[in-house]
């Protein structure tokens, strides 16, 4: 019966002592000291791609001759009132600049241009062609050209704050602040296996990112997301198991103590 009791007492100790160890999986870049420094990635600025949506609007000191360039504001308000902008802000935006969509093979139709190929290249880059175009062809002598994009986003799913698709206006956007902007990980997601989905050459490609360990956020390919990027946190397996009825019961103290205190009550029927 003593044996029988320290037993018991060993396995309560056990359970309770796991309950109380700090979870090694939470924190984010552990093992980053204080004054540690780490490599980080050149900047990925984000290029058009097929299907893309961008303003493009050219200004000169011939404000008359520059409108020649940019889409009538007849078709701009068509373009709003479809419905395409999701907010009053952006509505408003598209009244007053022209809206371009880049077609599957990477070109945009430009007034007096004509056809340009613009996939692949940054806001900045895609100025300066519009730019040199119109100053060779003597069009313009000193045009100034504006370029924004309009609806580019990337999906968030699963263990995060703010699930869906999320709309972003900059340039470079990296992987910790897109998750930020999902509204951070969940208590329950798993921060080393967190898998980011990007098209690659038509084919869909799968990076795996350990939001623990630094060297992994910072060496990653994805660092930089891009547009339709699709970022997946999966749920740890105490949340998984939650989806099954008792699926946890068989992890907690209680359900080992109450194991321990049956078994050895059977023992004590059998020995009287």
């Amino acid at each position: 019966m003593s044996y029988l009791k320290s037993l018991l007492l060993v396995v309560a100790v056990a359970a309770c002592v796991s309950s109380c160890k700090t979870p090694k999986d939470v924190a984010y870049f552990q093992g980053h000291e204080n004054g540690q420094t780490i490599a980080v990635p050149s900047p990925n600025f984000i290029t058009a791609q097929p299907d893309d949506r961008l303003t493009i609007a050219v200004h000169s000191r011939d404000a008359q001759l520059a409108e020649m360039f940019n889409l009538p504001i007849q078709a701009r308000q068509q373009m709003s009132a479809t419905g395409r902008s999701s907010t009053a802000q952006r509505s408003n935006t598209s009244n007053q600049m022209s809206i371009y969509t880049v077609n599957s093979y990477g070109d945009i139709e430009f007034p007096e241009l004509g056809t340009l190929h613009i996939a692949g290249l940054t806001r900045q880059e895609i100025a300066q062609k519009i730019k040199d175009e119109l100053i060779n062809r003597k069009l313009l002598k000193d045009p100034t050209i504006t370029v924004e994009f309009v609806d580019h986003s990337f999906t968030a799913l699963g263990s995060v704050g703010n699930p869906g698709r999320i709309l972003f206006d900059r340039d470079k956007l990296n992987i910790v602040e897109a998750i930020a902007l999902a509204g951070d990980l969940q208590l329950t997601g798993q921060r080393q296996n967190v898998k980011v989905y990007r098209m690659v050459d038509g084919k869909q490609k799968t990076y795996t990112i350990d939001l623990t360990d630094p060297n992994s956020v910072y060496s990653s390919p994805v660092y930089y997301i891009q547009q339709n990027d699709v970022i997946y946190v999966e749920p740890n397996d105490l949340q998984k198991r939650n989806t099954q009825p008792l699926g946890n019961s068989t992890f907690t103290p209680a359900f080992w103590i109450s194991l321990a205190s049956f078994a050895m009550t059977v023992v004590v029927l059998f020995v009287k």
